[in-house]
């Protein structure tokens, strides 16, 4: 009894998603949606802190309501990081991405007087709702610093991904409309001391330039 062969056509169905796996195809979309959710990861992170700020500026206003500028300043940074554009899309956005980092560290920079507040008014230092947001605070930085380290890590796989073989010959053919990602940058505030100035219409913080490099 003859021995019945399948369709070349069906063999060549069952083959051909098995090569093309095999040489990576699908390792673009896979590690674009890595970076994605470690990108929302961040914005978690960032809309936590936000979510932190009204609280600690209602608690502080209570014991140290002369200290009007730095609750207005970040009172102020906070709303500006709101209305920055801030979804996935701005991540192949070079302009939009550094308008969202520039508005966190915004935010970052009017928060550095809080830390040395309690120092200057002991009263604080004995709320305990006033030193639980502050510990929350400090641990959502640390998040944060922790959330922009993974996201760093993924898009620098995606994009060398789509820069080298065999994704680059992918990206130019299956996946013509991924696009690099952008990266987080340290800051001139990450990279020094930052100088808190108390004195009435002060700017509540700022940071020290740089040193270069």
């Amino acid at each position: 009894m003859p021995v019945t062969r399948p369709p070349m056509r069906l063999v060549a169905l069952v083959l051909i998603p098995t090569v093309l796996a095999g040489c990576g195809v699908n390792a673009i979309p896979t590690k674009q949606e890595r970076a994605k959710a470690s990108w929302a990861e961040v914005q978690t992170q960032y809309q936590r802190r936000a979510d932190l700020i009204p609280n600690l500026v209602a608690t502080v206003k209570g014991y140290a309501a002369q200290e009007n500028s730095v609750l207005i300043g970040v009172t102020e940074a906070r709303a500006g990081a709101a209305r920055v554009k801030s979804d996935a899309s701005i991540t192949t956005d070079a302009a939009a991405f550094r308008r969202y980092q520039s508005a966190q560290n915004n935010v970052s920079l009017a928060l550095l007087p809080f830390r040395i507040l309690q120092e200057r008014y002991p009263d604080l230092k004995s709320n305990s709702n006033f030193m639980a947001l502050q510990s929350q605070l400090e641990g959502t930085e640390n998040r944060i610093a922790f959330a922009r380290r993974d996201y760093n890590e993924a898009v620098r796989d995606y994009d060398t991904t789509l820069r080298t073989l065999p994704g680059s010959l992918w990206a130019g053919s299956f996946y013509r409309s991924a696009r690099p990602m952008q990266l987080f940058e340290a800051t001139a505030t990450a990279q020094s001391t930052p100088t808190v100035n108390f004195a009435p219409g002060a700017v509540p913080a700022t940071a020290a330039p740089a040193p270069p490099k």
